[in-house]
């Protein structure tokens, strides 16, 4: 997992577009081992971005307000528990 990544999902504080975005972007350049992709993947770059932006807003708009998670958005987790 990208250590740059925040955890966007903080009680009393929604994550904003741009903190959305930049997380997008961390995870596109993880995913397709580019920090900046050629002129030829510019457009499936920018797209992946934008898709992926789109998820996670979704994402966070439906997740179960009851079920918040209580973090600071500097804590970068030690590991990732897998269900």
């Amino acid at each position: 997992m990208c250590r740059s990544i925040k955890v966007l999902r903080v009680a009393d504080e929604p994550a904003t577009r741009d903190e959305i975005s930049a997380a997008a972007l961390q995870f596109v350049r993880k995913v397709s081992g580019y920090r900046k992709p050629s002129r030829a993947n510019e457009q499936v770059f920018n797209r992946a971005i934008v898709e992926i932006s789109n998820s996670v807003e979704r994402l966070l708009d439906e997740l179960s307000p009851g079920a918040r998670v209580v973090v600071s958005r500097s804590a970068v987790p030690a590991s990732i528990p897998r269900e």
